[in-house]
């Protein structure tokens, strides 16, 4: 690619060996972030944090299906991963409050795009599945 195409996205312009080493792609930073962020619970639990610092219980009662086990191994990993810090105060019972970190913040512009891509594309992949799916079955019933 030339220097004065500069609208190729980052992603595109990666140059990628084939086939993909194994160990490369799963010590892949961009691999490992979406495996975090694509998980079941994550990507719900930073749009939360993002509006406001929540308490434990607060946050358990947020977000329906989630079990307790579920929500302490999610923020464990997030905090884990710097995106979200936990702070304990002194009281009794102790109370604990969840927030994102500066670097949790600094996920959201690009977690927008990808949410408003989504959105703006909802219909689009279930169409393109649709699709798929007629052209198979007439595929298969022209076989017969």
């Amino acid at each position: 690619m030339s220097d004065t195409h500069t609208d190729v996205p980052s992603i595109a312009a990666a140059a990628l060996p084939t086939p993909v080493p194994r160990a490369e792609h799963e010590l892949c930073p961009v691999s490992g972030l979406m495996s975090r962020i694509g998980d079941r619970w994550s990507l719900l639990v930073i749009a939360l944090l993002a509006a406001r610092r929540y308490r434990y219980n607060e946050l358990h009662r947020s977000i329906e299906g989630i079990s307790q086990r579920m929500l302490t191994r999610t923020l464990r990993a997030l905090e884990d991963d710097g995106l979200v810090d936990r702070v304990v105060y002194p009281t009794v019972p102790p109370a604990v409050e969840y927030g994102l970190t500066p670097l949790g913040e600094t996920l959201l512009v690009p977690l927008s795009a990808l949410a408003d891509w989504a959105v703006d594309h909802a219909g689009d992949i279930p169409a393109a599945r649709s699709d798929r799916t007629d052209a198979r079955t007439a595929g298969a019933a022209g076989k017969e």
